[in-house]
């Protein structure tokens, strides 16, 4: 119940619909209920004898009966209808918002959890949302429903028989209880297996190529069958502890009828009940027996649709770190002023990443984070970008802290060249237009001009409508950062970071890149990581980062002359 009483909230919209499937729902199952009635009826009256004056009765009786089972299947059918349509409208609402979700999330979520786990979650148990609100939901109504409308006729018909019936619900309802508390925890790890067999086909699927170079392919195929094998097996230990439920639910709604059927020739055998009652009893007893029958049928499908469900939920009520908070701002026109003041960071506090930085890069300067690795200098673009927010301090932008401003108006400023490139399965062209989708072909072929690729690009046979590949796997590293250079180039950010975007060049397309950098300074603010610092004689400051603090900071020639940190760096990369 805590499960569908969350998940409730995510109805809206569609509740009309759901209301109609449940009014349909019931009426079909007063129309069932009402059937059983009519043949008795028709039975007494055939049993009566075949005297003239009763055919009409007959007859109406038997046209009664056809209009009751035409009108149940109309509404069988129109609920179906009205629930499946309620049903996938939820699904498709409660997996966009699992994607909004998602996107919402901070970089660090994405770090820590499986890119096939999380598909999991927004098509596969997403996907069981249909199973319960189309089905499950309904089914498990008209149950209800039928089995309170037989049970009340049955006692009416005849109190003692009707006693006798219900002798083996108590022993259906603890066999019932006692799967339920078996079965869900493998239909939750079921869901789980299923999630790692996706990461699992993700990660090799995607790094086929290492594999390969290092043969390793029966290694990648036997953790493939790990999670293949992990999955059967749950699956069919559950199965298995159904096969027994089942048939024991059967067993038990057999004895019943058993019960009924003797009792009542004796009854009848002492002229305490008539043969009509009783044939009425056992038409009644089908629709009593039924619901419990259907009920333990549908545990399985129960228990597989609430662990999707909890999965789903688990995602929707994930609080979010980084979002735009009640009260913020709009940033209408962004000159470029970035200041960290004081600003640490860490994830885990015993392993600081960032100590009392304070940093101010000018509107139109371009600035430059040097150190080795691991010193935080992809921490302090992340923060300028607020793909995290420091622990300590504050990171502003034009004297507004970044954390009052909203997240869209922000990132609309910031033009982001991450160090590890992504480029979309789509053209050259739509990859570089993606922060501009409505861009012309000139800007386009524009911007690729200043990343230094359009020559690359030229040279294609299909020249800016050239496919990438997934991840751009039909391009070269360098190829690659250049085009995510053009991208953020045409975004017309008034910021530019570029963290180590010139890594996998070569030394004439560096040089390339590097006048266009130039030509960019004084019309962008310019923060870029470099790990060449022949690339940065230019900069307007260095920040020279060590042991996560800046440790020195001023232009090439101050920074030389200083004979520290920053110039052993520049003569041991020179002797290289």
């Amino acid at each position: 119940m805590k499960v569908l009483l969350r998940l409730s909230r995510e109805t809206l919209g569609y509740r009309k619909l759901l209301v109609l499937a449940v009014a349909l729902t019931v009426s079909m199952t007063g129309v069932n209920l009402l059937i059983p009635r009519i043949q008795m009826e028709l039975i007494e009256k055939i049993g009566a004898g075949a005297a003239e004056s009763a055919l009409p009765s007959v007859g109406r009786l038997a046209l009664a009966l056809l209009a009751a089972i035409v009108l149940r299947e109309v509404c069988r059918a129109a609920s179906n209808i009205s629930a499946h349509q309620a049903a996938w409208n939820i699904v498709e609402n409660v997996r966009l918002k699992l994607y909004g979700k998602m996107q919402s999330f901070s970089t660090e979520y994405f770090s820590s959890v499986h890119t096939g786990d999380l598909m999991s979650r927004v098509v596969t148990d997403s996907g069981d949302l249909e199973l319960l609100y189309a089905h499950l939901i309904p089914e498990t109504l008209s149950d209800i429903i039928t089995f309170a409308g037989v049970t009340i006729i049955l006692f009416t018909m005849n109190p003692r028989l009707a006693a006798l019936t219900c002798i083996p619900i108590p022993l259906i309802v603890v066999l019932g209880r006692v799967y339920s508390a078996k079965i869900r925890p493998l239909f939750r790890n079921r869901q789980k297996y299923i999630g790692e067999i996706n990461t699992s086909l993700n990660d090799h699927f995607a790094g086929i190529q290492v594999v390969r170079a290092f043969g390793q392919e029966e290694r990648a195929a036997a953790r493939v069958h790990v999670s293949f094998r992990n999955f059967t097996v749950t699956l069919l230990r559950a199965l298995t502890r159904g096969a027994f439920f089942n048939p024991g639910v059967n067993l038990l709604t057999s004895c019943g009828l058993v019960i009924v059927l003797g009792a009542g020739g004796w009854f009848a055998f002492r002229n305490q009940t008539s043969v009509s009652e009783i044939i009425g009893f056992v038409f009644y007893i089908s629709l009593f027996y039924a619901p419990i029958a259907g009920l333990a049928g549908r545990m399985e499908s129960a228990q597989s649709a609430i662990a999707g469900a909890e999965r789903v939920i688990e995602i929707l009520d994930t609080p979010v770190d980084i979002k735009t908070e009640d009260g913020a701002v709009e940033l209408e026109r962004c000159e470029g002023e970035i200041r960290f003041d004081n600003v640490s960071f860490h994830y885990d506090p015993a392993k600081p990443i960032l100590k009392n930085i304070s940093l101010t890069v000018k509107p139109g300067s371009f600035t430059a984070l040097v150190g080795p690795t691991g010193v935080g200098k992809t921490t302090v673009v992340n923060l300028a970008a607020r793909f995290y927010d420091p622990v300590e301090g504050s990171v502003s932008i034009d004297g507004h802290d970044l954390r009052s401003l909203t997240l869209r108006s922000l990132r609309r400023s910031i033009a982001f060249v991450p160090q590890d490139t992504f480029l979309f399965n789509t053209t050259l062209a739509e990859n570089i237009a993606y922060a501009r989708p409505e861009a012309s072909r000139e800007e386009i072929i524009a911007a690729a001009k200043i990343a230094g690729i359009h020559d690359d690009i030229d040279a294609m046979p299909d020249g800016y409508e050239s496919v990438t590949g997934e991840r751009g796997v039909k391009l070269s590293g360098g190829q690659k950062q250049r085009v995510a250079i053009a991208r953020a180039v045409l975004a017309q950010a008034p910021v530019l970071i570029l963290d180590e975007a010139t890594s996998s060049v070569d030394a004439e397309t560096e040089r390339m890149i590097q006048r266009s950098i130039d030509e960019l300074t004084g019309t962008h603010t310019i923060i870029a990581i470099a790990h060449r610092l022949s690339t940065i004689a230019n900069a307007d400051q260095i920040a020279v980062f060590r042991d996560c603090e800046i440790a020195e900071l001023g232009t090439h020639a101050e920074l030389m002359a200083l004979g520290g940190i920053y110039r052993k760096m520049y003569d041991l990369q020179s002797e290289g």
